[in-house]
């Protein structure tokens, strides 16, 4: 089975399965170059550009009329949607509504014995650009990320949104995206792709407005027009290839832990799926259930490369052991797929979303249970948290002092100053003073 064995006993091993791991992610510099010349045409060309890219990539017919969805299209994707799986996105949005109500902090100041008032105030940004992938020419929308990224926005008390996602070959949206959107209450919806989508985003066009923060996942060339614009906006984050690190037990189901291994190493060649476990006998039954299973997917074929290239069975001697191979490579998604997780979660510090127990495989929060699944990869976890209501907030500092305070401190503040070399930072104090 395409699937490499790593025995790990200490750290003394961790550097080579580090050096394997970070072939994940190898920068492209003709991407980089490209993706430079797109941003530069769209912000000096704007909807022509726009135009231009779709019908030579997406849809030979586009025209700028096309760009904006009307309402009226946008509505009349209800009836090209199943009632049952209306019902669902609804009971998902609240799910992830729900929770991340909870992440919600207040502007707050406190006042001090001497007449001092020192605080912090929390706003929303302005507006927001959300890309949402179509996904194999518009027919497998990803509509749990449009989810994922809007209502922390909308929680976060984000006043414009605005969706944008690539066009099918016939110039439209798919109605999943469509609807998804009403249901989240965005009537500001785009059909445009790839980096000169997020282009348009930053620097606006005559059809689009420009965004404060960009938010949704995409292609390499997605991901590198995100990069390329840290600075001028704000992102979400720069994600790289996804990845699962199953630390499972004894009492663990080859079968199910082969289900969750495939169901990551499904989503991308470079995703990284990875068994760690002290049973000596679990690797052996996942790996001929891995064989079983991902015949029978429709994606088996890129889960195959997956798993031959990043997937890989560590054995190791104890839990603990376990746990430290984990907290070195803190992984996007982590399950812990033993007895009596809560044990043991104390031990963990760096995993991105953390799944306990045997009966809470990674798909349960990808779409469903609440937190979100935009999460940081390839080790970022040691650093980065999961997108949440605070990637679209911002936050200011209040400062009051009176003219006691400046008499009684300026001296001090003064001098600070003038130890930096700063005179007229000092002179500024002084010409206060009484």
């Amino acid at each position: 089975m395409p699937c490499r064995d790593i025995n790990y006993s200490g750290q003394k091993d961790w550097s080579e399965v580090k050096e394997w791991l970070a072939g994940r992610v190898n920068p492209d510099s003709k991407v980089a170059s490209i993706v430079q010349e797109i941003l530069a045409a769209v912000k000096s060309e704007g909807d022509k550009a726009l135009v231009d890219y779709t019908r030579k990539f997406d849809c030979p017919e586009f025209s700028r009329e096309k760009l904006k969805v009307s309402t009226d299209q946008a509505r009349l994707a209800y009836t090209e949607v199943k009632t049952n799986d209306l019902e669902i996105i609804e009971e998902a949005i609240r799910n992830v509504r729900n929770f991340h109500r909870k992440q919600l902090t207040e502007s707050w100041w406190t006042t001090g014995e001497d007449g001092t008032i020192l605080g912090q105030l929390i706003r929303p940004v302005d507006r927001v650009g959300l890309y949402v992938p179509g996904g194999q020419g518009g027919e497998t929308p990803l509509i749990s990320s449009m989810i994922m990224n809007a209502v922390p926005a909308q929680v976060a008390g984000v006043k414009s949104i605005a969706v944008i996602s690539p066009p099918r070959a016939d110039g439209t949206l798919n109605p999943y995206i469509l609807a998804t959107a009403q249901e989240l209450g965005i009537n500001e919806i785009y059909a445009c792709g790839s980096a000169w989508a997020i282009a348009a985003l930053a620097y606006g066009t005559e059809t689009i407005a420009p965004c404060d923060v960009l938010a949704g996942p995409g292609n390499i060339f997605v991901a590198t027009a995100k990069a390329q614009l840290v600075g001028e906006v704000g992102i979400d984050m720069i994600a790289g290839p996804s990845e699962v690190a199953i630390l499972a037990d004894e009492h663990a189901d080859p079968v199910w832990v082969a289900a969750d291994l495939l169901s990551q190493a499904e989503h991308d060649p470079l995703a990284a799926s990875i068994l760690i476990t002290w049973d000596e006998n679990l690797g052996p039954k996942v790996k001929e259930e891995l064989k079983k299973q991902a015949a029978l997917l429709p994606r088996g074929t890129i889960a195959l490369k997956s798993l031959e290239d990043w997937g890989a069975i560590v054995t190791v001697p104890d839990r603990d052991t376990g746990i430290e191979f984990v907290n070195n490579m803190a992984p996007e998604h982590l399950e812990l797929a033993f007895e009596d997780p809560w044990s043991s979660l104390g031990l963990i510090k760096h995993a991105g979303a953390i799944f306990m127990g045997h009966y809470t495989p990674e798909p349960v929060g990808d779409y469903f249970a609440g937190p979100n699944h935009v999460l940081p990869t390839v080790g970022t976890a040691r650093f980065s948290s999961a997108l949440s209501v605070e990637t679209f907030t911002k936050k200011s500092s209040l400062i009051y002092t009176d003219r006691n305070y400046v008499n009684r401190h300026g001296g001090k503040i003064a001098r600070l100053a003038r130890l930096e070399g700063l005179e007229a930072h000092a002179r500024s104090i002084e010409t206060r003073l009484k």
